[in-house]
């Protein structure tokens, strides 16, 4: 019989000078964004707890270790393969690159250490650590940061490449700061996992069914399903009361036609953060954990810490949570899960939202809920507070400011906990007089006094893409909507759908046609790139347009969505109900027989006043309806 070997190792000591490969038949890359800002999340948590500002990073060697759980690993042809624990490695591997890069930025010297974890020399040739031949291009474009579209791809790229992205986006770089270098020397050498090896493949996959068919420990939502059960001893009320719970746990997990184990739990964490955090950890190193991130790890032990506060412990309160709230709140977070992925009428807010990948979302919408609300009180309260955070979002991306998981987790936490169990009208003033507070807008004009840069300095890059994508389509909905044509939205961000929509240009990318208007390649670029100067189009319009001068492309605009087509006289032509949305509204909607500087900042004008009217706080009144 081949040995079996379980070792702990490090990051360090499993990826450097390493590479895994996976069978054909493995699944694909899977993890979802939740997935990663969740890693990356625990990861700064833990790293926090040890770091102290000021500390060399030789001191790296006494903070605290973190476990990462195991993989397991069969070695045939002196070639390792991985039999459970893909997902982790990938994830790492992704992690790792962005650290090696934003390293770079800086001119860290652990970028030296790093890079030996993602790639090693096979005989002058680099292979990297996922030897896994189809997702070779996207690891070294992002590893050497080049040019890379995912389109067309198999899922895993896609995958990889959105999650690198949404790594990107938490900003754990900036957040870091200084302690950027000391936070990867802690990822490599303090945080690791148990490997468990055999050169035997029939022995690898039986350890992978034992450890997850036979003797599977429970889950902390079994775990509070048996908490809650312990004091009902009279046995039909028992039995009756799992029912309830085994039905409602049956209808999350498979909720969508998809089978998802976590999403159970991750309603319940939702619900109780939403409903009863009422503290939360010290933004300061050596805090300790409180509700809020109590409840993110282990909510079944936190219930019953907290039984007082949640009206727990005896028979009563006990099967009130399993027969009453439960059942609640299951069906809210799931009416939240079907308007995130289906544009539903009144509850648009909550698409755009998911739209923007903002994964606080479940957790705000519970907030304000009260178990004895009917469904439409429900849902207006999901309209209010998804408008709220729409225009929250959005004040913040314009400026350029971090809304990632982990950056706007205290102001999350401080939401709920200002609109929990509110009334319709209550809620209301409440997030209209947070509205009104709030230090960040959208303007053209920047506010020094605030740190504003807003629309005037809205350019594509790889942090706004994403939101300036989203944005053209509110805008462009919203003109359409205006116009009498309906909603386009949910079509226009759909990027599964044969011939999607793209991001154009209207200056086409010829600096020499523009001297005039320009002092230099630079200065164009940026007004080329500019909120005003972009449009969204068919994929196939798009491509064959991008060369032309505006005089070509504006005849082509003309035939597309009103946004784009008023740049162009014949879109103003028997259009009464245009003519009356703008007249109605005060939209100064231009044809240009060129494009320009004065053109542009025409158009900044317009935009101005459409971001304006569809992120105005009345939608909240509206919302309430």
């Amino acid at each position: 019989m081949s040995a079996i070997t379980p070792i702990y190792r490090t990051v360090k000591d499993l990826l450097q000078s390493q590479s895994f490969a996976i069978d054909e038949y493995q699944r694909e890359y899977k993890w979802e964004k939740k997935h990663i800002d969740e890693l990356v999340s625990d990861l700064q948590t833990a790293f926090s707890n040890s770091y102290r500002t000021g500390d060399e990073t030789k001191h790296v060697s006494g903070y605290v270790e973190y476990f990462l759980g195991s993989i397991i690993v069969s070695t045939r042809n002196g070639k390792k393969y991985l039999v459970d624990g893909q997902q982790r490695v990938t994830s790492l591997t992704l992690l790792l690159i962005y650290l090696y890069r934003s390293a770079a930025q800086v001119g860290l010297n652990v970028t030296q250490t790093i890079a030996p974890l993602i790639f090693s020399d096979n005989l002058g040739e680099p292979r990297f650590n996922l030897d896994i031949p189809e997702r070779l291009p996207v690891i070294e474009a992002l590893f050497k940061g080049d040019k890379f579209s995912p389109d067309g791809k198999d899922e895993s790229i896609q995958t990889m490449y959105a999650r690198y992205g949404d790594i990107e986006q938490s900003e754990l770089a900036a957040e870091l700061g200084e302690a950027l270098p000391h936070f990867a020397y802690w990822l490599m050498t303090r945080v690791g996992l148990i490997e468990i090896s055999t050169d035997n493949d029939n022995h690898a996959y039986a350890i992978f069914e034992t450890m997850n068919d036979r003797g599977k420990p429970l889950s902390p939502v079994d775990m509070l399903k048996a908490y809650l059960l312990a004091p009902v001893e009279n046995v039909e009320r028992r039995n009756e009361a799992n029912r309830v719970w085994k039905d409602q746990v049956l209808g999350l997990i498979t909720w969508g036609g998809s089978h998802e184990q976590e999403r159970d739990a991750n309603c319940i964490k939702a619900w109780f953060r939403a409903q009863y955090a009422d503290t939360i950890r010290e933004r300061k190193a050596g805090a300790n954990d409180k509700d809020w991130e109590l409840i993110g790890t282990v909510f079944h032990r936190w219930a019953r810490d907290n039984s007082a506060r949640l009206g727990l412990g005896s028979e009563a309160g006990n099967l009130k949570m399993i027969s009453n709230d439960f059942p609640f709140f299951a069906k809210a977070y799931q009416r939240i899960l079907d308007a995130s992925e289906n544009y539903r009428a009144g509850l648009e807010a909550v698409f755009y939202n998911a739209h923007n990948d903002f994964t606080w979302q479940n957790t705000v919408l519970l907030a304000p809920l009260v178990s004895t609300d009917d469904d439409e009180t429900v849902r207006r309260k999901f309209a209010v507070t998804a408008s709220y955070l729409d225009i929250w979002l959005m004040r913040r991306v314009v400026n350029y400011v971090r809304v990632g998981y982990s950056s706007t987790s205290y102001a999350m936490w401080l939401l709920c906990r200002d609109i929990r169990q509110k009334s319709l009208d209550e809620l209301v003033a409440i997030l209209s007089e947070k509205l009104a507070e709030d230090e960040q807008d959208i303007n053209f004009t920047g506010s020094a006094a605030r740190n504003r840069s807003g629309l005037a300095q809205l350019s594509l890059n790889q942090f706004s893409r994403r939101y300036i994508y989203h944005l053209l389509a509110r805008l462009t909905a919203y003109t359409e909507i205006g116009s009498g044509r309906g909603d386009p939205f949910a079509t226009l961000v759909d990027r599964a759908k044969a011939n999607a929509f793209d991001i154009e240009h209207i200056f086409a990318d010829k600096f020499g046609n523009f001297t005039d208007d320009f002092a230099n390649e630079h200065e164009f670029q940026e007004w080329r790139n500019h909120i005003a100067s972009l449009l969204l189009l068919p994929a196939d319009v798009n491509r064959s347009l991008q060369d032309k001068s505006f005089s070509q492309k504006a005849p082509h605009y003309a035939k597309q969505n009103f946004y784009a087509a008023s740049l162009d006289p014949s879109a103003y032509q028997h259009q009464p109900q245009f003519e009356k949305f703008c007249e109605a509204n005060g939209f100064t909607f231009e044809p240009f027989q060129k494009f320009g500087k004065e053109e542009q900042l025409q158009r900044r004008a317009l935009v101005e006043a459409l971001v304006h009217r569809v992120w105005s706080p009345d939608r909240l009144e509206e919302a309430a309806q």
